[in-house]
């Protein structure tokens, strides 16, 4: 079970760091990624983590702005996002997969979604 937190309303370039807690003792073996979905917009592809944190990967519209990290020991993964734009308003949903290239991979092929958490950027 996968439960997000740290959404909310901000203003335009400022940040927001989101959390996502895993449950059970596998969190740690698992790829996790961040996706986002916008009013009226497919749901796309933010961020992934390999299970170790060693290898990274991020959608081209946030690359330099939002960090991707996870503490293993916490079961959590997180998503710092810098210079927030109104563009980045959605819900957005940590998954959880096998591998990494699930998680990249278009569609992407998640175990498990998170219920999302509303990220609202104001001009």
């Amino acid at each position: 079970r996968l439960v997000e937190s740290g959404g909310g309303l901000v203003q335009a370039g400022k940040s927001l760091r989101l959390s996502c807690s895993g449950s059970g003792r596998s969190f740690s073996s698992y790829a996790m990624g961040w996706f986002r979905q916008a009013p009226g917009k497919e749901r796309e592809f933010v961020a992934a983590i390999s299970w170790t944190g060693g290898t990274t990967n991020y959608a081209d519209a946030v690359k330099g702005r939002f960090t991707i990290s996870r503490d293993n020991a916490k079961n959590t993964v997180y998503l710092q996002m810098n210079s927030l734009k109104p563009d980045d308003t959605a819900v957005y949903y940590c998954a959880a997969g096998p591998s990494l290239r699930g998680i990249v991979s278009t569609p992407a092929t998640p175990s498990y979604w998170g219920q999302g958490t509303q990220v609202t950027v104001s001009s």
